[in-house]
């Protein structure tokens, strides 16, 4: 008599099968989710610079000229009382707070700047290296890549 009559189930060799087929999936759908959280970073970083620079711009509007390096984008959320000390600043500043990368680093500034009149940047989600530049950088000069 046969006891398995009846009953029907998945072999061994239709279990792994399955399983390779799922895997391959994984292995080509994994990396394209995956990379869509790095990628909101970096819009996140532009953002940001963007709207850094049109406080720099108001900041110059009213005064004349942008902060130095030395003030810093500080002085786009406290009046600066060293250096060209700003007559017609703005009460209560150009921006609430300085914001942070996605990646947890201060924006960086430079008056005058390497690329242009003035540079606001992030190093990317690379980090500065160990001589000061990154190859991953997102700032004023590339927003349109």
């Amino acid at each position: 008599m046969n006891r398995n009559r009846g009953h029907s189930g998945f072999t061994l060799i239709e279990v792994l099968v399955v399983m390779v087929i799922l895997g391959i999936l994984a292995a080509i759908i994994v990396p394209r989710i995956m990379d869509r959280p790095e990628q909101a970073r970096v819009v996140a970083a532009k953002n940001d610079v963007r709207a850094i620079v049109s406080a720099l711009e108001l900041y110059r509007l009213d005064n004349g000229t942008y902060p130095s390096t030395e003030q810093g984008l500080a002085a786009l959320v406290h009046k600066p009382d060293s250096g060209n000390i700003p007559q017609n600043w703005r009460s209560g500043g150009y921006l609430d707070h300085l914001p942070v990368d996605p990646w947890g680093h201060p924006y960086q500034y430079l008056n005058p700047g390497v690329h242009g009149e003035i540079d606001v940047f992030s190093y990317g989600p690379n980090g500065p290296s160990s001589d000061g530049s990154s190859s991953g950088e997102i700032g004023n000069w590339n927003l349109n890549r």
